[in-house]
């Protein structure tokens, strides 16, 4: 309950998390409102959201970029050399049956079904703290109706608005909320090689969390399964520590610290290749109808550079 109190308690956990973490300032009050707001009642902000920040033809143009993505990674697949044939052909059907979900579940569009989403929940106009735990309280209530019933794969459980993206294990599937399915990452109106640089690229680095150190573990179906022999997980960490040990190996001038490796640097990696296999297929499947084939290949990793630049700045300011 610390983080919804005010005066002597917030300053108390501030003083915490500047030892802890080196914080020396909580953020706003209202923007800690906002992130709240969304993480409790997702849907409900989602559907304000989408309202006027979402292009519906946006589901179709990522729908036709994943399919076009996913192609090419089966094909990396078939080119894997530390992967032995029955467990390339196990990985293929998992990447085929992966699941995407785009922008935002039907529900938001659907004002009854939505306000059954909160059937239960009180929330005042002037009673924050009464509000925070009528929420404990309903979010506690939903959670053990499911106890013990049928897992529902189909329902989303990420708030639309959020800037992020997802694999899912225990479901196998990928989720592009509408919230990154905006500009600097992805426009309807922007042209492909834009698209493919920016959430193009997000789309591979999440295809293969599926078959990471931990996506490994669940089947095409979300179940927690072994399917690696153990020839393949020793060949896979080998050639994973080699990258692990490459960024380890870069420092951060600034602080005199080395990068952490064994962060998301595999799966970026990844995600990378993937997207380049993407690019070199589509310019030549649209060959004729593409005026500057290199200009748009040079554009893709000039958007993905830029992209990736900007986040640099943010996370050192």
């Amino acid at each position: 309950m610390l983080p919804f109190l005010d005066g002597e308690y917030s300053q108390k956990r501030t003083e915490f998390k500047k030892v802890l973490l080196g914080i020396s300032a909580e953020r706003e009050r209202w923007s800690q409102c906002v992130d709240l707001v969304n993480k409790k009642m997702g849907m409900a902000v989602g559907a304000l959201f989408i309202r006027d920040n979402f292009d519906p033809k946006s589901k179709e143009t990522a729908q036709e970029m994943i399919l076009n993505i996913r192609e090419a990674f089966n094909e990396l697949l078939e080119e894997n050399a530390w992967m032995d044939k029955e467990t390339r052909e196990v990985a293929r059907e998992k990447a085929n049956a992966m699941n995407e979900r785009i922008g935002y579940p039907d529900l938001l569009t659907n004002p009854v079904e939505l306000s059954k989403e909160y059937e239960g929940l009180t929330i005042h106009d002037d009673l924050f703290l009464v509000n925070i735990l009528n929420v404990f309280e309903f979010e506690a209530a939903k959670n053990l109706k499911k106890l013990r019933q049928p897992v529902n794969k189909d329902r989303w459980t990420t708030e639309p608005a959020v800037v992020n993206a997802f694999y899912n294990p225990n479901k196998n599937d990928i989720v592009f909320p509408a919230g990154i399915l905006q500009p600097l990452f992805y426009s309807h109106y922007f042209p492909k090689s834009l698209n493919y640089g920016g959430i193009g690229v997000v789309i591979g680095h999440e295809m293969t969390h599926g078959f990471d150190d931990k996506g490994r573990q669940f089947d095409k179906d979300g179940n927690l399964k072994q399917w690696w022999n153990e020839a393949t997980v020793r060949r896979f960490r080998e050639r994973a520590q080699c990258i692990i040990d490459q960024y380890s190996s870069y420092v951060l001038e600034d602080i005199g610290l080395n990068i952490n490796g064994k962060n998301d640097t595999r799966r970026t990696k990844s995600g990378l290749s993937v997207m380049g296999r993407t690019i070199i297929t589509w310019t030549q499947s649209y060959s004729r109808s593409i005026v500057f084939p290199q200009l748009c290949t040079d554009l893709v990793w000039l958007h993905e550079a830029g992209r990736c630049i900007e986040q640099s700045e943010i996370f050192s300011s």
